[in-house]
């Protein structure tokens, strides 16, 4: 199916915050590989833009460049223009007249990438507002905001009004680069390109669904960031439930940038956490949503922890309050779960576990789906315990694709056996980064976040957030290196 584009396509891309971490991992390896995947053909220019610019920004863009691409690829004509093109805008993100003059000096059109902390991006588009209302915004700008989009609620609903104010939503992408993974990507294709799992795709055959993506990673010299966020804001309130959006979501008419932002957002708008929680209780009761009986899990809505001293692959890690930069009265947690129901006519009464913890010594990073055991246990099948569930496993960056089955069985002298049918698909080309830089490049929206689809992820997160200060949900060690507080 194709997909409308955006009226033109970004033929300047200017980074603000273009000195930080995020533009020199991320961004500009995932440009790198967008580029040589010939999107778009003749290469685009690239401007830094901030207060201070770094040592050498055009050599630091080589760099990025050079540890993503071998020569050859470099040599590649719209690498070369894109390399060339190269260049630095010392300018004031906040200032109207700063982003005037940046404006006047690119050619259009003109996409603006805020890779900042999320205070600095609203007063940037505050003053953008400014610039429309003068009538100097040219009118196919392209904003691009990173996650998080707002810091609560309240900010998110705020920043959408803003963008509302001054310029269109086709126009506006919320990126979210967990979308861009190849094993997200793959798991649309397994699931709307074949006729196999869709008609299973539902609460009478799907028993439980897990997200999953534990890292042996600890804070990895990141305090200043992840102390004032933790796992819950950090990993849950935007890619792990965006994921769920895009797995739970029903069957779009279109993969266009209207059908599936909508879907996913659904998918948000009817989760809560899941029933039996004394906040989730008298969320519903304070929405005028009877309670209702669901069926019962072995674990709390919400656990978070936080590791202590231990050996993660070989390496000896200090517990998380003795890392430089940490606050130990925060109670920053660096390991989340919660388990969500969306309550609809699809999902109802189906536990969704959302995971994910640093410093696990033995890391799961999947999508698993776990279908119902069959309506009968037939006594001729040999076994001590119930069958097993059928499992469905799709790797986030591997892109793996396990399915596994029950076989054998009374007349089979194994006996009950598991089979397990794997694959491993072709290394994708681009990072995931290089995904969300070609959808931005090509004016494709698919796989952007809508607006109330992020509001919709603080609502969550402000569930959550009751149960840590109710203290339902207490802050508890676990070694690093090991398994985490609880297990899916």
């Amino acid at each position: 199916m194709s997909e409308a584009r955006t009226p033109t396509n970004v033929r300047t891309l200017v980074i603000f915050g273009a000195g930080g971490d995020l533009t020199r991992r991320l961004l500009l390896p995932g440009l790198a590989t967008c580029l040589t995947a010939g999107v778009p053909e003749r290469g685009i220019a690239v401007v830094g833009a901030g207060l201070r610019e770094p040592e050498d920004f055009t050599e630091m863009v080589r760099e990025a460049f050079a540890s993503e691409l071998g020569a050859e690829q470099r040599n590649r004509p719209a690498v070369r223009e894109t390399l060339e093109s190269v260049r630095w805008i010392t300018a004031d993100a906040t200032d109207p007249d700063h982003l005037s003059s940046l404006l006047d000096q690119v050619e259009g059109p003109v996409g603006l990438y805020f890779a900042l902390p999320p205070s600095v991006t609203v007063a940037s588009c505050e003053a953008l507002s400014g610039l429309h209302a003068s009538g100097r915004l040219p009118e196919d700008t392209v904003l691009v905001l990173e996650k998080p989009f707002g810091t609560d609620l309240d900010s998110a609903r705020e920043l959408n009004a803003l963008l509302a104010g001054f310029i269109p939503e086709e126009r506006v992408f919320r990126v979210d680069h967990f979308l861009g993974l190849p094993g997200v990507l793959g798991f649309i294709g397994l699931r709307f390109a074949n006729r196999i799992l869709e008609p299973l795709w539902n609460r009478e055959h799907i028993e439980k669904i897990e997200i999953v993506f534990d890292e042996t990673l600890g804070l990895e010299g990141r305090a200043g960031f992840y102390d004032s966020t933790g796992a819950a804001r950090d990993m849950i309130q935007s890619h792990l439930l965006q994921v769920m959006g895009l797995v739970m979501m029903d069957p779009p008419t279109r993969f266009d940038g209207v059908e599936i932002p909508a879907n996913t957002a659904h998918v948000l708008r009817a989760a809560r956490l899941w029933p039996g929680s004394k906040d989730a209780k008298d969320a519903e009761d304070a929405e005028g949503v009877p309670s209702r009986d669901v069926p019962s899990v072995d674990v709390p809505a919400v656990v978070r922890g936080r590791y202590t001293e231990g050996t993660v692959e070989g390496r000896r890690m200090p517990s998380y309050v003795d890392e430089e930069g940490v606050d130990p009265d925060a109670e920053t947690e660096t390991f989340a779960q919660v388990v969500l129901e969306v309550d609809s006519w699809r999902w109802n009464g189906v536990p969704v576990v959302l995971r994910s913890g640093k410093a696990i010594g033995s890391p799961r990073q999947e999508i698993a789906v776990f279908f119902r055991r069959p309506p009968h246990d037939y006594e001729q099948f040999p076994s001590a315990e119930p069958l097993p569930t059928d499992v469905l496993r799709v790797g986030f960056e591997d892109e793996s694709i396990q399915l596994e089955l029950n076989a054998g069985g009374p007349f089979d002298s194994r006996g009950m056996t598991r089979a397990v049918l794997s694959a491993e698909l072709p290394e994708p080309g681009l990072t995931a980064y290089g995904s969300v830089l070609r959808w931005i490049l090509e004016g494709k929206r698919a796989f952007t976040v809508r607006g109330d689809g992020a509001e919709e992820g603080w609502r969550i997160m402000a569930a959550i957030a009751g149960e840590f200060d109710s203290g339902a949900a207490p802050l508890q060690d676990y070694e690093a290196g090991s398994g985490g507080p609880v297990q899916p």
